[in-house]
């Protein structure tokens, strides 16, 4: 088969992704789980290497046998656009497909929380999204840059690896910069970015301290920054940023962090009991006192905090994961495997208030 017909078939079973390895056919990820295409014959080292040059460009090919790995983007017009990473493994290419639309998500589509819409028109700080890979990050992402676009005059520049989603101009002037092709880094990238008036600054993925630092000033600038971290919850996400720091500058960017961080979203997907699949999202907004908490370095008694705090908006996951099994939505042990405190899911469920 060539590449274009595995692609479109992925298309077709509304597959998320696509491996390719020796000795294996190819296997779709449909609703999360791994399906082969046991109509398929394994797949040779030949076979891998001719559906890479299908894909990839001389540069591309080069990058690969240079680093062993690699990051880019592939377009089949009228189908969709695919992430591609190639890596070795036991001496031969696997690569993996993930599947991005060609339309624009929307916050109400996507059944995103409504807070999304707040946060995107936030005239500066941080909001990050967090959660494993392949959770929806960048969809997320895609979906509050999408309803910017549709509401307010801005200039949008971003940072990704490699570019996703792509943004026609509509109300706001908006700029995506491959990393790769149009730029060596994202700390580099968001010190540049800085000198071309941006309103708002979209990093990919917070990967290193020099990222990090670079991202907190922007912020501390008067512009609003939106990147993604991989951690499974909103406390964890602040701790991971404090941590890749030396500990005789970790009190210093906790200081900076509590000025600057607007919201942490930590997203999950579950399975729909109706097919398909929701994202369940714990929600940390920066109150007065999670400000003082981070400050402190008490970030243990976040989770409490957010428990009981009535501001808008605010919830644990488990919270989430209680609403979305109360409204019938997934089921109860699903909900248990992704809850971070099974027990804590439970009790919500059995108790007469309601939950978010």
């Amino acid at each position: 088969m060539q590449i274009n017909e595995i692609l479109a078939r992925m298309v077709e079973k509304c597959a998320s992704d696509l491996h390719l390895m020796v000795n294996s056919p190819p296997v779709f990820r449909i609703y999360g789980v791994l399906t082969p295409q046991e109509d398929v014959l394994p797949l040779t080292d030949n076979d891998i290497e001719r559906l890479m040059k299908q894909v990839s460009s001389e540069k591309q090919r080069t990058i690969f046998e240079r680093d062993l790995e690699a990051d880019f983007a592939y377009s089949v017009s009228g189908l969709a656009r695919f992430r591609v990473n190639v890596l070795k493994q036991r001496g031969t290419m696997s690569l993996v497909f993930r599947r991005v639309s060609f339309d624009l998500p929307s916050i109400d589509e996507l059944e995103l929380p409504q807070i999304c819409k707040e946060l995107i028109l936030k005239p500066r700080g941080l909001v990050l999204v967090t959660g494993s890979s392949g959770s929806g990050k960048s969809t997320t992402l895609a979906a509050m840059i999408n309803y910017l676009n549709s509401t307010e005059k801005r200039n949008v520049v971003t940072i990704e690896d490699p570019i996703e989603f792509l943004f026609p101009n509509k109300q706001c002037l908006i700029r995506q910069r491959d990393l790769g092709d149009d730029t060596r880094s994202f700390s580099v990238a968001l010190r540049h970015a800085l000198r071309h008036d941006p309103d708002v600054i979209v990093v990919g993925e917070m990967r290193d301290m020099a990222t990090i630092t670079a991202a907190i000033r922007a912020a501390e600038s008067g512009h609003l920054v939106l990147s993604t971290l991989h951690s499974i919850d909103a406390p964890q996400s602040t701790d991971r940023i404090i941590d890749m720091f030396p500990p005789n500058q970790q009190q210093q960017i906790r200081l900076q962090l509590s000025q600057v961080l607007e919201a942490t979203l930590s997203q999950t997907l579950l399975p729909r009991i109706s097919g398909g699949r929701i994202a369940a999202f714990e929600i940390m907004l920066c109150s007065p006192i999670i400000r003082e908490l981070i400050r402190a370095a008490k970030i243990y008694d976040i989770s409490t905090h957010m428990e009981i705090c009535n501001i808008d908006g605010m919830q644990t996951l488990d919270q989430a994961l209680a609403g979305l099994v109360r409204k019938g939505i997934v089921r109860l042990e699903d909900a248990l495997v992704k809850s971070s405190n099974p027990a804590t899911l439970k009790k919500l469920l059995t108790a007469k208030v309601s939950v978010f």
